[in-house]
């Protein structure tokens, strides 16, 4: 199965086309104010190098949040009329469990964690065999501590892991691995959607929503100036 994946969420954009889970080519510009002007081209210019056409796809998977609030939108609004167009499945997959798909620990969990600022995170909790293991949280940092205490190993993805590295040190007892690894990837959201697909977990056109987990900073500051 040929699959087009998107990933707009972040600074990144980030565009792949993969084999089931394999990675034919990945395309990444790292400029978050022009994602809705190089989509496109990138998409082009993937397919003109591959001799392929939107013809050949026949699934879309995109990031779905949580991040950047404008780049989910122009990912999923992407997407979503690709999909519409080629009448072909389309799969939301997290940034959080695509930053978990980049690591493959031989025990424990991995902790996903993106920086939400003001020391507020996004995470996400998954065994070693990628599996959410509880609801997605949207916190301060320190309300995150008690949700890892009760776990021996863990292996951290994300930004936020790299800006809290020290307060998760001094905090869990447990034996901690840092992978370093803090950028999103269209290739390991691709095979994450791939495996969801299998599964028979994806989405059309209409359904396909975003996930952002706390309001953007635009709503929160019309509530503040409100009250």
């Amino acid at each position: 199965m040929k699959i087009l994946s998107i990933d707009t969420s972040s600074n990144i954009c980030s565009i792949a086309i993969l084999e089931d889970t394999n990675t034919i080519q990945e395309l990444n510009i790292k400029n978050a104010k022009t994602h809705s002007e190089n989509l496109m081209p990138l998409l082009d210019k993937l397919l003109t190098t591959h001799h392929l056409d939107l013809e050949d796809i026949e699934c879309i998977v995109c990031d779905k949040g949580p991040g950047s609030f404008t780049g989910i939108r122009i990912g999923i609004a992407t997407s979503k009329a690709l999909a519409q167009v080629r009448r072909i499945p389309v799969i939301g997959v997290t940034s959080l469990q695509a930053l978990a798909y980049q690591v493959n620990p031989e025990r424990g969990i991995i902790c996903s964690i993106l920086d939400a600022r003001n020391s507020n995170v996004y995470c996400g909790i998954f065994n070693k065999d990628h599996v959410l293991l509880q609801d997605y949280v949207a916190d301060h940092i320190n309300n995150i501590l008690p949700l890892l205490q009760k776990h021996s190993y863990i292996t951290f993805v994300g930004d936020a892991s790299i800006l809290h590295e020290n307060l998760l040190k001094g905090n869990l007892s447990s034996h901690l691995i840092f992978s370093g690894l803090t950028d999103l990837s269209a290739s390991s959201l691709g095979a994450c959607g791939f495996v969801q697909f299998q599964q028979g977990n994806f989405d059309d056109a209409d359904s396909l929503l975003p996930l952002y987990l706390r309001k953007s900073q635009a709503e929160r500051m019309k509530e503040l100036n409100e009250h």
